[in-house]
């Protein structure tokens, strides 16, 4: 802890006219500057008090900016931006087993999920994301691209019943995925996550293995959940209990425990997801697509369920974009509740920041600014005529701003934005191979 009246070195000092730390929830600093040292926050002051005191090998001055920790995406599958567009205004299950499995079937392999990953990083650095929490085949070629943009992941073990070119049954996808934690987990951007992909795709005997290995790892279980009415009447036939009961009777719930979608929840399942210490992943803009419907997040956040912000994949969306989803999350649950104050501004960026971290059990390294946390920041320029006025960056943040206002990011003191553009990846080379992707994948179809 630096002395009140001490002087201290930095290798960078940000300077904001802004800085909104989330961590104290409410907070906004005006002029106020950030000091960074290996990576990490060192410390935080006022802008006169930081310039006397702090001695910087590097400044960067933001006069028209609003700093705030970089965005979580809780939920995606990154290489799925390959398929943007592909099979669109469907239902969830044509959507899935006429259009996206069978593609995946011909085309998913280790380098489509590096190429299509390296892609959605490049658009969610753009638009501010920091981190990203992923579920899909050849986890290993998720976490290289991620480490090659320079990214926080949190890195899916997946496990789906069916066999695809990645693993042939259970036994092998935990196989694969248990390998490739061993091999990364000392990668201090990643961290990891057990990802069975649905109740309705994964057996009663592998939930209880995700179980034991979550515990005996220490890490999250994510799973898709109560995504839509068919899933839970389908598990009604077969189980004869609705999924999150399943789930609840096979000891999964609690607080490692993460509820992708959580759509079609009654109140007495709220209750148990608050009860037990359950995380929600919220994605909005994917719900309302596929048609699925509207989560009662006005009713998770009352009870006290931690509930982050999530994109989906781009196949569903088509959009990696968390600003986006902020404010659809705002809009939706003042409007189901009928209670503008349901879900304010600053509730919705600690969606978008803290509670996500939490929910991936990052909290101690990022999502929010804070002395000793890792410097994962996010700079957006309120300089333009559509952000003017601005009387609360906050407000502006998730009702007026987006992605195509963020100017700088930085992930561990690393800055791979710089004035909206991307420092560390080859763009043109991104999309052109995108454009292959798409020309063999149109052509099979």
């Amino acid at each position: 802890m630096l002395d009140s009246n001490s002087r201290f070195a930095a290798e960078l000092v940000i300077e904001a006219s802004w800085v909104i730390p989330v961590e104290p929830y409410g907070r906004v600093l005006e002029n106020h500057a950030v000091a960074i040292s290996d990576g990490n926050i060192v410390a935080m002051l006022p802008r006169d008090e930081m310039i006397a005191r702090c001695s910087a090998d590097k400044s960067c001055r933001l006069d028209s900016h609003v700093l705030i920790p970089g965005l979580i995406n809780l939920h995606s599958h990154a290489a799925m931006t390959l398929m943007r567009g592909l099979a669109d205004d469907l239902k969830l299950m044509d959507w899935l087993s006429k259009h996206i499995w069978p593609a995946e079937a011909r085309h998913a392999s280790a380098q489509f999920v590096y190429d299509g990953t390296l892609l959605a990083c490049a658009e969610m650095l753009r638009g501010g994301i920091t981190c990203f929490n992923d579920m899909y085949f050849f986890p290993e070629m998720t976490a290289r691209a991620a480490l090659d943009a320079g990214m926080r992941a949190a890195v899916g073990i997946i496990l789906i019943e069916f066999p695809t070119a990645y693993a042939s049954d259970a036994q092998d996808y935990l196989r694969k995925g248990l390998a490739m934690r061993d091999e990364l987990k000392h990668e201090s951007l990643l961290s990891f996550c057990m990802a069975p992909h649905a109740p309705y795709t994964v057996s009663d005997k592998s939930f209880e293995q995700i179980l034991t290995l979550s515990e005996q790892l220490q890490i999250p279980i994510n799973t898709h959940l109560h995504e839509t009415r068919d899933e839970i009447s389908e598990s009604m036939a077969k189980f004869g209990a609705r999924p999150l009961a399943r789930l609840e009777r096979l000891g999964l719930l609690g607080p490692n425990f993460i509820a992708v979608h959580a759509v079609h929840l009654e109140p007495a399942e709220i209750a148990l997801l608050a009860r037990l210490g359950c995380s929600v992943a919220h994605c909005p803009s994917s719900n309302l697509k596929l048609a699925s419907g509207i989560a009662p997040v006005g009713r998770m956040l009352l009870s006290g369920i931690n509930v982050g912000i999530g994109t989906d994949g781009a196949a569903s969306n088509n959009r990696l974009d968390i600003f986006c989803e902020m404010r659809l999350a705002a809009l939706l649950a003042k409007t189901t509740s009928e209670d503008a104050e349901i879900l304010p501004a600053h509730t919705a960026l600690r969606m978008a920041t803290l509670n996500a971290a939490r929910a991936l059990g990052i909290e101690r390294k990022t999502g929010s600014i804070e002395i000793g946390k890792s410097a994962d920041l996010c700079a957006v320029n309120l300089d333009s005529i559509e952000l003017s006025p601005c009387y609360d960056p906050a407000s502006h943040l998730v009702y007026a701003a987006g992605r195509e206002h963020v100017s700088d990011v930085w992930v561990a003191g690393r800055q791979l934005v710089g004035s909206g553009q991307i420092l560390v990846l080859d763009e043109r080379g991104i999309m052109r191979k995108a454009t292959e992707w798409k020309s063999r994948i149109a052509d099979s179809i």
